[in-house]
């Protein structure tokens, strides 16, 4: 553009584009600097949007300290008023500190703050009458907007962006003290002759992400009170800053929170910093007023809508006492509730309640969960929940009266249902009863003939038994097994080469049922001499007798078996061969 080469003409395009380009980047420029003022300015409105909030809770405060007509509500409301005082005093504190830092910004800048009247810069100066109302300003009319040296200078970063001095450190350490006042003065607020709370601030500022910073507040909230702790949370929260946070993306290292927000920072921009400083402020100080406001009775949360719960035993049996609770439930239909479950599923939130779902598996269903509501405020209030229900299987029972029995010396398999309970009970006259999986095995000995087996169900919500019955049996000896010869029960016909004899039930006896063959004598027909054994296997002699039966001849068993009741039995079979 400014070659040797060029002529006088293109010296002069080049030239202009110069200027063209500049005048472009002013304009750029012009319009990021009035970007700065816009925001500066909504700033300053939410600023005192937050602070009519906070005024709004302690004038509701001051309204109950001044009612004669609950003499306790009262004596609570004027202490409390106290601890609001207090809070209002280290707030105004910080709000002044802040306003004298933007004057002073301005006044190194050059900037006229004594004018009044049309063009001024501070449209409402601070007012002592007013401490926690911020000094209103019209950014517009500043003339220096783009200077950068003076803000750095004032808020001591101008030499070292990793160590503030001056107005940068002043700020950086008041902030976090207010963070520290602010927190232990509510928590110990709560407490009462019966109960003291507290909390140590344990100066966070250093964190991944709010995650991590909740996580470890938490750790200092144990001596809080439960009810303050979510408030406090989201205090704390709005009031912390990482210290060091990363520089250029291009650059290594980490800097001062107060040398990254500052550092080539425009006037205008550094003022909006400042007052964003106040808006936090003033929104934790109205979160405080608000939570300290709630201690006293009503006007926490809004509700335009009730109804009426009845909460009860889904399943209630006859005789038995069963108790239902009646409430009066009131919500706000245009703030539902926030429903979390474990073990089941949410289907949707409406009327102040959430919908779960699930399907009924094992003995019982145990549901967990949180519900949360938010107070005018917006402040969360988060609660535990949790509903175990009892899991009754569909069953129904046909019963054969006549053939009620239990049998001596054997294991009778025993089934207990409590309809209506989920966990049966039962006790024996004349029958010993021992847990088996889900059933019971009864044994029975001696001479009686009846045996009697009672049933009673059992509330595991209301640990009450409640008798359902007694059952009476008849005690019966085991009736005596079929005599197999083989695989071939007795009356059928047999093959020679069985060598093994068996007593045991058939199929018409649904019993199960070992016996033992003790002894045993085979007559063969035709031959005049029977031979004997014991166990159930045939001696050679037998073998061979059977080997010399012609076909068509009968074969017939004597036999002494015993049972599980120890009884020995005599007990004949007849083959054919």
């Amino acid at each position: 553009m400014a070659g040797g080469k060029e002529t006088p003409r293109q010296k002069m395009i080049g030239m202009m584009y110069l200027v063209l380009t500049a005048l472009l980047a002013l304009n750029v420029s012009k319009a990021i600097l009035d970007a700065f003022v816009a925001i500066e300015e909504n700033i300053q409105i939410s600023n005192l949007n937050e602070y009519g909030r906070g005024e709004e809770k302690r004038s509701d405060l001051k309204e109950v300290a001044e009612d004669k007509t609950a003499p306790d509500v009262q004596k609570k409301a004027k202490k409390l008023l106290e601890v609001v005082d207090k809070i209002d005093k280290m707030t105004a504190e910080q709000i002044k500190m802040i306003d004298d830092m933007k004057s002073e910004i301005l006044t190194t800048c050059g900037e006229d703050i004594a004018k009044t009247g049309e063009g001024a810069i501070i449209v409402t100066p601070y007012n002592a009458k007013e401490p926690l109302r911020p000094a209103r300003m019209n950014l517009m009319h500043v003339e220096g907007k783009d200077k950068y040296d003076e803000p750095m200078l004032v808020m001591g970063i101008a030499e070292d962006l990793k160590n503030p001095s001056g107005n940068g450190k002043k700020l950086w350490d008041s902030y976090n003290k207010y963070r520290t006042d602010l927190t232990e003065l509510i928590a110990a607020s709560s407490s009462t002759p019966e109960k003291k709370y507290s909390f140590k601030d344990p100066k966070i500022n250093k964190y991944k992400d709010f995650k991590d910073l909740k996580s470890q507040l938490e750790k200092s909230l144990k001596t809080a009170a439960p009810d303050d702790q979510e408030a406090m949370i989201k205090i704390y929260q709005s009031l912390t800053k990482q210290e060091r946070v990363k520089m250029e993306e291009n650059e290594e290292g980490e800097v001062h929170w107060i040398g990254k927000t500052f550092d080539h920072s425009p006037s205008v921009a550094a003022l909006a910093s400042l007052s964003s400083l106040q808006k936090e402020i003033l929104t934790a100080r109205a979160d405080a007023v608000a939570l300290v406001r709630g201690r006293v009775g009503g006007g926490e949360y809004s509700f335009n809508k009730i109804m009426a719960l009845a909460y009860g035993p889904e399943v209630a049996n006859q005789n038995e006492e069963v108790e239902v609770q009646v409430l009066m439930a009131a919500f706000d239909s245009d703030k539902q509730p926030i429903v979390t479950v474990n073990g089941g599923a949410l289907r949707e939130t409406k009327e102040g309640k959430g919908f779960v779902t699930v399907k009924g598996a094992g003995a019982e269903i145990n549901l967990t969960g949180t519900i949360t509501i938010l107070n005018k405020s917006g402040i969360p209030k988060t609660l535990p929940w949790e509903k175990t229900i009892q899991i009754m299987k569909p069953q129904g029972n046909v019963s054969l009266p006549e053939l009620n029995v239990l049998y001596k010396g054997y294991p009778n398999v025993i089934s207990a249902v409590a309809s209506g309970y989920p966990e049966a009970k039962v006790n024996g006259q004349g029958v010993t009863l021992s847990k088996k999986g889900e059933n019971y095995i009864g044994m029975v000995s001696g001479a009686s003939k009846t045996a009697s087996i009672s049933i009673s169900g059992f509330n595991k919500q209301t640990k009450k038994t409640v008798s359902l019955g007694t059952f009476t049996f008849k005690v019966k000896n085991l009736p005596p097994p079929n005599i197999y010869f083989g695989a071939v029960a007795d009356g059928g016909k047999a093959s020679k080469a069985e060598t093994r004899i068996f007593a045991k039930y058939g199929d018409e006896i649904p019993l199960t049922a070992n016996f033992t063959v003790v002894s045993w004598e085979m007559q063969v027909a035709g031959l005049s001499r029977p031979s004997k054994g014991s166990g159930n296997n045939l001696t050679a002699e037998a073998i061979g007798q059977l080997k010399q039966a012609k076909p068509g001849a009968m074969i017939s068993f004597m036999t002494q078996v015993k049972g599980p009741d120890g009884i020995l039995r005599k007990k004949s079979g007849n083959f054919t061969i």
